[in-house]
């Protein structure tokens, strides 16, 4: 079955690539030739959403994506985001509106360009209330700043919160949501996915190989000498637990039976998923980015994903009612 080239970005009328190119190793693990061969590569794979955010590589990763645009600006959906310290005072971070216009216009500054298609608050605000916050999007949308608001890192009942708000405010509303969502981390499946499908959203999950857990470096007793995993302690803390590397194994076994590189397996698994939308990918040169850019060709049939998705534990319910999915319960419609 040929895989189709483009969805659509919720209810925008806006089309993007199955697969989405991630810049966080711009201007960090990945230099600036290096970062121009990445882009090459996905642009050249048909990719036309573009993610980034301000706190990657401190601005660097919006500084290099704006020059490699270049006259290719009107063929990119740009997406950047914000919310994490950018400085060492105390507003320079946070969904405050003091924050978010300053942080939205020094993005366009680095990314040199007018507007920002797709932007994220990249987390939820505790401290900030979120109607000030909402209020302060919707002015940069006005202003042209912003074509399309969205949230990353946000649980189901905050976006549909925000959503409740932005419709009873005449707002303009919240466009799609970026979950981490991989074989390992699939509690996006629980409500945010069913959300989204629901109110027309679109998902743009994150991590689809859980940080190279799922390329087939990993498993039970098995690591590479180097890795995200290994080196950085947000991912080390993120699967520390055991049974993704039984996952891994079990996945990664399943993959060379199939037939397909467990990366690119990875990805088209998230991207299977009925109410996936684009799934970002990344890499520190071509060679990394190569077999996850491969997904673009890959179109998982339902009995296939069903088969990966047994390699790992199902999430509960949101009731937590494991019984309805079975013939124990009081009966359905």
């Amino acid at each position: 079955m040929a895989a189709e080239p483009t969805r659509w970005l919720g209810r925008t009328g806006v089309k993007v690539s199955k697969v989405a190119l991630g810049t966080m190793s711009f201007g960090g693990d990945a230099d600036e030739a290096t970062a121009g061969a990445i882009w090459r590569a996905a642009r050249d794979a048909g990719v036309n959403l573009i993610d980034t955010a301000d706190v990657y590589n401190e601005g660097r990763s919006e500084e290099i994506t704006g020059r490699l645009m270049g006259g290719e600006r009107d063929q990119i959906v740009l997406a950047t985001k914000a919310y994490f310290p950018m400085g060492k005072g105390a507003n320079d971070r946070g969904s405050s509106r003091y924050h978010l216009v300053r942080a939205v216009e020094a993005s366009l500054r680095r990314l040199n360009t007018d507007r920002i298609d797709l932007f994220y608050l990249h987390r939820f605000d505790d401290a900030a209330d979120l109607g000030e916050t909402l209020r302060a999007v919707d002015d940069l949308v006005r202003a042209g700043k912003i074509l399309y608001p969205a949230v990353s890192n946000f649980s189901a009942w905050q976006t549909a919160h925000a959503l409740g708000m932005q419709r009873a405010e005449g707002w303009a509303p919240l466009v799609a949501i970026q979950p981490m969502y991989n074989l390992a981390k699939r509690t996006a499946e629980i409500e945010i996915l069913p959300m989204a499908q629901s109110l027309g959203m679109g998902v743009i999950p994150y991590s689809p190989t859980g940080g190279g857990l799922l390329t087939g470096k990993y498993g039970v007793g098995k690591a590479p000498e180097k890795g995200r995993l290994l080196d950085n302690k947000m991912y080390a803390t993120r699967y520390a637990n055991p049974s993704a590397y039984e996952i891994a194994e079990k996945f990664c076994t399943f993959a060379r039976e199939y037939g397909e590189a467990p990366a690119a397996l990875a990805v088209a698994w998230v991207a299977s998923h009925p109410g996936v939308t684009s799934v970002l990918v990344g890499g520190r040169n071509v060679e990394q980015l190569a077999p996850t850019l491969a997904a673009n060709a890959i179109e998982l049939d339902p009995d296939t994903r069903t088969k990966i998705s047994a390699l790992a534990p199902a999430p509960p319910p949101a009731t937590d009612r494991n019984e309805e999915a079975t013939q124990h319960n009081y009966g359905s419609r």
